[in-house]
């Protein structure tokens, strides 16, 4: 890991120590709470079946190569 990461962690840790801001304190946990949600529950049926789609066309191997689509779209690009 990351030396940096690892001491930006450690200043956390001990600001959080220290800190006795209450409502400072609950808007961490709030957002501790949102990023343990899977981004699954938070999307539409419609994007989970578009993505059901894809993922079953690719084990069809019904794909296009990155070229192929690039040839495509590079006018818009």
């Amino acid at each position: 890991m990351d030396l940096s990461l690892e001491n930006k962690k450690l200043e956390l840790i001990q600001w959080l120590s220290t800190l006795d801001d209450t409502s400072l304190i609950d808007k961490l946990m709030r957002l501790r709470e949102k990023e343990k949600n899977d981004w699954w529950n938070e999307i539409s049926a419609r994007e989970k079946e578009s993505i059901e789609k894809g993922i079953q066309d690719a084990d069809n191997r019904k794909l296009t190569s990155h070229s192929n689509v690039k040839g495509i779209y590079e006018k818009w690009l």
